[in-house]
């Protein structure tokens, strides 16, 4: 048997892993574990986690297996990684459905003692891979049978066989932990905190860590341990985020800034609800969370709370948002700041709950009845939310009207370090409420200033009484009024206000030259994979610049200048080409659309070889 000494340790300057197997077999605890601890070692981390839309789908069957995949590095990142390094598979399932994002030569770490014949049958296998000679060669296999080795890691602790095999996702974590030179030590504080009332889990999911790690430590076929170093990031205090949770905070930090209760109205709905659940956490910040029966009523309840002076919220997904769109026809008519956040998912209708996609666009644009603009704001990345988020109510605020915040299910569960801010830096967002009037006076509840927003009046402020309602108003005093030129010039002000926005956002920004060949256009969560892959096609020498949009409606104001100055614009988006209709309307350019709806989110590898074809 190969001694330690005998083990080589391997300088990398990135690696890229993947957890996966059942729904049941803690592969999200795996990888967020493995996650916080690179990030604890120093390493920039980008993740992608990827789960079943079942809460629990038959167990050892391909709908139920759930992965997660960590990139980790030396240097500055951007995506969870294309190829993958190596795979830790704990069923057949897992094996049939993620073998094919292993690069050849890559470490494959299988359970063997899930290869039973029911399990390969579900897998859809006639053949034990792990056996058969198919694997050997291509792959560094280690078939391990971890519900043997954990059941003897714990023997004598008192659990039942179950409870026994629910250890060895920590068995599987140990055992890549050695791989890849990682400290156990965050995760056994993480065990001891997450189940400090059963001393008997505690003892057991150690047991089972450390046998893991000492498996890789002694086994003979294990000869190379492997090493990333620490990122060069800026200085400053960093935390691994979640994008769920770094926008929630973004709003927290924002209502903060303006010196307002933070008003949440939701209805629970994947991927969104957990923007919901981290507020709920943190009444102690002024922050009022409201759980409603149905979209609607958290809409309107929503809009009650923006009249009644909070930072009202509400979020959701496509077919929630689908649901809220007479609420916020509502809103904008009435002209109330909000925000209306939109965690995209695979549509339409439930399509896929758990997978990712940036089809609500046009919906977002378009989705409600009569002329109805509202600004669109898009985040890209989990860190990213934190600051569009502080964004979106400084514009709803300034410009009085609701808006549109957009994520998607990858940024908001994947997770990346984030630097953590002083409060002292954060811009402050001024907001001013009219006073009562003197005697005589008279209050118009749509009397404009230079940016066409009317005034916040609270309710109970004495002499500032005024109409509500969907009914369309009269210009100044707020009445209603049916008159068909008053009509025109309302609506007509609805949309100069939002497109006089362009006014106060910064102008687009471009990473390469400012003309060439090909500009490659993206929104959202596409950012990473295009700053990459444009990175990638600039050291080779091509003539390719990047340009990522935040802000969608209204565009900044020189982006048509800068779409003119290069010979063909690419558009990667995880959609059938929506913010392509937008830019041939505006601007009449004939974009090239890159455009994938799969539920998972682009890799570096599409988008370079889209950028060789359109550019030789």
């Amino acid at each position: 048997m190969a001694t330690v000494a005998e083990k080589g340790v391997e300088q990398l300057d990135a690696a890229t892993v993947r957890f996966c197997g059942d729904s049941g077999d803690g592969m999200q605890l795996a990888g967020t574990q493995f996650t916080q601890t690179s990030a604890l070692a120093g390493n920039d981390v980008a993740t992608f986690p990827d789960f079943p839309a079942e809460i629990r789908a038959p167990r050892g069957t391909k709908a139920g297996v759930s992965g997660f995949q960590i990139h980790f590095s030396s240097h500055e990142i951007f995506t969870p990684g294309d190829a993958v390094d190596a795979l830790v598979a704990m069923n057949p399932a897992a094996l049939a459905t993620n073998l094919v994002d292993l690069r050849p030569g890559g470490i494959l770490v299988c359970n063997s003692s899930a290869f039973d014949k029911k399990g390969l049958e579900q897998a859809g296998y006639e053949t034990n891979p792990l056996e058969d000679g198919s694997l050997e060669g291509q792959y560094k296999l280690h078939s391990v049978d971890m519900t043997k080795v954990t059941r003897d890691a714990v023997e004598g602790l008192g659990l039942s066989v179950k409870e026994a095999d629910r250890c060895r996702n920590f068995f599987a974590m140990g055992l890549v932990f050695w791989l890849y030179d990682r400290s156990l030590d965050p995760t056994l504080r993480f065990i001891e905190d997450k189940f400090a009332k059963r001393p008997d889990v505690v003892q057991a999911n150690t047991a089972a860590l450390k046998a893991g790690f000492n498996y890789g430590e002694t086994v003979e076929a294990i000869h190379t341990q492997y090493h990333v170093p620490k990122a060069k990031l800026e200085p400053g205090t960093y935390r691994n985020i979640m994008g769920n949770t770094a926008l929630a905070w973004g709003l927290m930090a924002a209502a903060k800034a303006s010196e307002k209760r933070l008003y949440l109205g939701a209805y629970p709905i994947t991927p969104a609800s957990d923007i919901l659940h981290e507020l709920c956490k943190h009444k102690n910040y002024d922050v009022m969370t409201f759980q409603a029966e149905d979209e609607i009523a958290a809409m309107t309840a929503t809009i009650g709370a923006a009249f009644a002076g909070a930072m009202a919220v509400t979020a959701s997904s496509g077919p929630g948002i689908a649901l809220k769109g007479e609420g916020m026809g509502l809103a904008v008519i009435m002209e109330l700041p909000m925000i209306v956040i939109n965690v995209q998912r695979g549509g339409p209708s439930t399509g896929l709950p758990t997978k990712t996609e940036q089809s609500d666009l046009l919906q977002a644009v378009f989705g409600r009845n009569g002329e109805c603009p509202m600004p669109i704001i898009a985040a890209s990345s989990p860190g990213d939310c934190f600051d569009t988020a502080q964004e979106a109510w400084r514009l709803a605020v300034k410009h009085m009207t609701p808006v549109f915040l957009l994520t998607d299910g990858y940024i908001a569960n994947g997770s990346e370090p984030w630097q953590v801010p002083k409060f002292s830096d954060l811009p402050k967002i001024p907001i001013t409420h009219p006073g009562p009037l003197n005697e005589g006076e008279e209050f118009n509840a749509y009397q404009r200033d230079e940016w066409l927003a009317r005034p916040w009046a609270l309710p109970g402020t004495p002499t500032l009484e005024h109409r509500l309602g969907g009914l369309e108003k009269q210009d100044v005093t707020g009445n209603v009024s049916y008159d068909p030129t008053n009509h025109q010039h309302m609506i007509d002000t609805r949309a100069q206000k939002v497109a006089m926005i362009a006014e106060d956002i910064p102008e687009q920004a471009v990473d390469g030259a400012t003309e060439g060949d090909l500009l490659v256009l993206s929104w959202g969560g596409p950012y990473g994979a295009c700053a990459t892959a444009v990175h990638t096609a600039q050291k080779a020498g091509k003539s390719v610049s990047h340009a990522h949009l935040r802000y969608i409606n209204p565009f900044p104001k020189n982006l048509g200048d800068l779409l003119g100055s290069f010979k063909r614009v690419l558009i990667p988006e995880l959609n059938c080409g929506q913010l392509s209709v937008l830019i041939r309307d505006r601007y009449m350019i004939d974009t090239v659309g890159l455009n994938k709806v799969q539920g998972k989110p682009f890799t570096v590898g599409e988008i370079v070889e889209k950028i060789n074809e359109l550019v030789a």
